[in-house]
């Protein structure tokens, strides 16, 4: 004690002062005098450290020795090495904390100057003026305020999209600076795009109760670099920015763009670490509101949250439950989009179906010469195909572009919106189209100006990577043009454009909450008034909007979270990303190293000689320096190098290990670099699928799945008894030789022509009844042949116990056939059932078969009726009339 001098600095801790009880572990003295003990304790003492809060309040009122000036211990700590918790003395119903580091001297000198502390001045917040407001943010604001007058650190509020959240939380802020004198407010978004837009909805507020606007009363800052600024109020940032800021680095605003909703690893990579940062410490913030709280703040980026000594506010329309544990189930406000709609606060959608063949099922490309796009530049050029092409519904547009199948659901929902799904509309309402990709994105624009006949202005992309998106997006908002937008994930989120009445998903989504915000876009009310501004033909206010679904995405099975795998397939997109915004684990860096090195495998020397060129060093080198960041022999080299020494330290090395991790992953943070290797990576030639034209199976409102199907199976029904007598002549397949055949046929296509004017298909007809009787009917992945009406026909008609493609009786009793004409003495040869075979075929789709049908294709190609009748002699017109006969009994 004899070298104590409390006025060496602004803040002294002393160890070991001696009280009037006894010996305090530590004393804190502010500009000279006593306001804080510590009680230190041993880090596995950890899971007791509140039985020490007894200990630092006897000491707190003990009376310091020597100390002659008036004084009162307001602050107190119980610490170990791992963990720190906090008591301010001078709150009501005062409770310990948990902080991330002891509080600078400066910030306790402040908090003594203040007149009461904020968490009193919580207690006192006037009643608010609900002027203006909705019920449901009137509640929302009250209950809020009553949860931190009860000092609750995490609220949710959880509050339907277009029910006003951000206006909400606005207000909230507006008080918690006017009345409980907080100091700043950090505000959280996903995106860049969204801070912008909460930019805007700040500067633009204005309270009831003073006549400025809040930019008049309080700074607002939307960050944009590393520098937070002490005389702002309201920060606006991601919550990847805040931790660059936190770490001292720069974080380029592409980095911002992207929503975690669209990252497969956003709460798969490795927990962000954070360390104290002496320009912004954690009592930088006295509140965080987190807008469109995701999912990756509670692990990857929640030490970013936990730094920060302040009250958390959770904003969402769709919360799961690890949104309620992680806000501790403090919910605020439970406000749902079904009770939004109830209250006119949201507008209800109308689902519209179009169901493609080619979108249902993919399809089948022979081998051929055939157009391939260069992805990046457009450029197309023919070229051989090496083997015929299978491919599914979730390549296309990726790697097999059929622009007839994207014709075809553009068209369908032209000839039907101004019939059916806006009848009293002159003009295309605002429409909104999500895209898989910025290259369907493309695709789509044109192929919309060419079906409605319309110029560029009718039709924009706005994605990230289009010119001005910011500025498009604006005139989709107020202007007359564009009518129709296509975006990726720009706004598939958060962004408000309320004359929004028409969503076309043309992409899948499978996360439900993310579906959920997607939806949000085409929720928000609007006045009639307003609606005219853009679409002047509006007769009355927004009262609903229609989701086009072109994809199944309404119907698609959907999970709260993705799944986790235990080893993910992660893009190298997201590999790039991760890393520029700050992961440097030896998993991430090492599986972009393998990536990298797979890429240099399959670049061409110019593609190599360019990589160059734009990284700044060869793929292998750059590879190379993300692999040495973690062999232990290169940095044990590379330390011996540095510090001049044969054994240098753990120490040495893992500074070295530091630098070399920082250097490797510096390419990366680039996002020239990053759009270079994506592009290269991928596959730059699409196949353009111009041989299989798409057909539209089915077009119409889905209201319930079974209240749809029963209501297909009814126009069903009143179409066979309107039908009647032509119903009955399609027992001739039955009842009569197999020469009238052909005649039912034409009468069965002339009878399917009057079915699908009803807007019924035969894929419809037959996925309602696997609906109706799922144990009554064999579904198949098999395209539906004219010949099954006959079967929907038996069926329905009560002919039939259960609903089978025609083809597949055919084949039953093919076999059946077969089975016994081989049962005598003489059998069939191989080339004889390979014609039998064909001729099996055939009838399964037309029904019958007469010799002269031999000579057409495929029968032709091998050797048509001539061959036929080499192969199976004089009896060959027996052997067709008794498959007629057995095929069809």
């Amino acid at each position: 004690m004899r070298q104590l001098n409390p006025m060496a600095a602004p803040g002294v801790a002393v160890r070991e002062f001696p009280t009037s009880t006894g010996p305090v572990d530590y004393a804190l003295f502010v500009d000279g005098i006593p306001v804080g003990v510590v009680e230190a304790k041993a880090d596995e003492k950890g899971e007791n450290i509140t039985t020490a809060e007894a200990q630092s309040s006897r000491y707190a009122r003990s009376t310091f020795k020597w100390v002659k000036t008036d004084y009162r211990i307001r602050f107190a700590y119980e610490a170990t090495g791992k963990l720190t918790r906090f008591t301010d003395y001078k709150d009501q119903k005062y409770r310990s904390r948990r902080i991330f580091s002891f509080h600078r001297p400066e910030s306790l000198r402040e908090l003594l100057k203040q007149d009461d502390t904020i968490r009193n001045n919580m207690k006192r917040f006037p009643p608010l003026d609900t002027s203006g407001f909705r019920d449901c943010q009137v509640t929302a604001i009250h209950n809020l305020e009553k949860s931190f007058g009860e000092n609750r650190p995490r609220a949710l509020i959880q509050m339907a999209t277009g029910a006003g959240k951000t206006f909400t939380a606005i207000t909230a802020v507006y008080r918690l600076l006017k009345y409980a004198k907080i100091n700043r407010v950090l505000f959280l978004v996903d995106t860049k795009g969204l801070g912008e837009q909460a930019e805007r909805e700040f500067l633009a507020y204005r309270p009831n109760d003073d006549n400025r606007s809040f930019s008049q009363l309080y700074g607002v800052r939307r960050l944009k670099n590393s520098y937070l600024p002490n005389d702002v109020q309201v920060c606006i940032s991601t919550i990847q920015r805040m931790y660059s800021i936190l770490k001292g680095e720069e974080l380029d605003e592409s980095a911002e763009e992207t929503s975690f909703n669209e990252l497969t690893t956003a709460d798969r990579q490795p927990a962000k670490e954070v360390v104290y940062n002496e320009k912004y410490p954690p009592e930088f913030f006295d509140c965080i509101i987190i807008d469109e709280c995701h999912r990756s703040i509670y692990n990857v980026w929640q030490q970013v949250l936990d730094y920060f000594d302040a009250f958390l506010i959770g904003l969402t329309a769709t919360p799961d439950k690890r949104t309620f544990a992680f806000f501790n189930e403090n919910v605020v406000s439970e406000y749902s989009r079904e009770q939004a709609i109830i209250d006119g606060v949201n507008v209800g959608e109308d689902v519209f179906l179009i169901e493609t063949q080619v979108t249902k099922s993919g399809a089948h490309i022979m081998k051929q010469m055939i157009e391939y796009r260069n992805r990046l530049s457009r450029e197309k050029r023919w070229k051989q195909m090496d083997e015929d092409v299978d491919y599914r519904p979730t390549q296309l547009d990726r790697d097999i572009v059929n622009p007839s199948q994207i014709r075809t659901v553009v068209r369908s929902f032209r000839e039907n919106l101004f019939t059916r799904l806006f009848p009293r509309r002159r003009e295309v309402p605002k429409t909104l189209i999500f895209a898989k990709t910025d290259s369907h994105a493309d695709d789509i624009v044109q192929i919309v100006r060419e079906e409605f006949g319309e110029g560029n202005e009718f039709c924009q992309k706005i994605t990230y990577s289009a010119q001005d998106p910011e500025g498009t997006l604006s005139s989709f908002r107020n202007s007359y043009n564009p009518r129709i937008a296509v975006t990726v994930d720009m706004i598939a989120t958060g962004t408000d454009v309320k004359p929004i009445e028409c969503l076309i998903f043309m992409r899948d989504v499978r996360s439900r909450n993310y579906f959920e915000q997607m939806k949000g876009r085409g929720t928000r009310i609007l006045s009639k008034d307003d609606l005219q501004k853009v679409t002047p033909s509006a007769t009355e206010n927004k009262d609903h909007f229609v989701i086009v679904d072109a994809v199944g995405v309404t119907t698609s099975k959907k999970s709260d979270t993705r799944v986790l795998e235990r080893k993910p397939s992660v893009s190298l997109k997201e590999l790039m990303l991760n890393v520029a915004l700050g992961a440097r684990d030896e998993n991430t860096l090492t599986s972009l190293a393998g990536r990298i090195i797979r890429l240099n495998s399959q670049m061409s020397p110019g593609e190599r000689k360019e990589f160059t060129e734009v990284v700044g060093l060869p793929a292998n080198k750059l590879a190379e320096a993300l692999l040495d960041a973690f062999d232990e022999d290169v940095l044990t080299a590379a330390a011996r190098e540095k510090f001049h020494t044969q054994e240098p330290t753990a120490e040495q090395v893992q500074s070295v290990q530091k630098e070399a991790v920082a250097q490797a992953a510096a390419p990366f943070c680039r996002p020239e670099v990053r759009d270079f290797i994506e592009n290269v990576r991928r596959s730059h030639e699409q196949i353009i699928d111009n041989t299989n034209p798409d057909t539209v199976l089915f077009a119409g409102f889905d209201a319930q799945k079974e209240q749809t199907a029963q209501r297909v199976i009814q126009t069903f029904r009143d179409f066979i008894q309107e039908h009647k007598d032509e119903i009955i002549a399609l027992r001739i397949l039955y009842s009569q030789t197999y020469q009238d055949r052909p005649m039912v046929l034409e009468k069965l296509k002339a009878l399917y022509e009057k079915l699908r004017e009803k807007g019924v298909t035969l894929e419809r007809l037959w996925d309602c009844y696997a609906i109706q009787k799922p144990e009554k009917v064999k579904q198949t992945s098999t395209v539906r042949q004219l010949a099954d009406l006959v079967s929907l026909v038996r069926f329905e008609m009560g002919e039939a116990d259960s609903l089978q493609p025609f083809a597949d009786k055919v084949n039953y009793n093919f076999q059946q056939w077969t089975f016994r004409r081989n049962a005598g003495a003489v059998h069939f040869t191989p080339e004889q059932m390979e014609w039998l075979q064909l001729v099996k075929d055939h009838i399964a789709t037309s029904l019958s078969i007469q010799p002269e049908d031999l000579d057409l294709s495929p029968f032709d190609r091998r050797g048509g009726l001539g061959r036929f009748y080499q192969v199976f002699g004089d009896k060959y017109e027996e052997i067709l009339r008794e498959m007629n006969r057995e095929l069809v009994a």
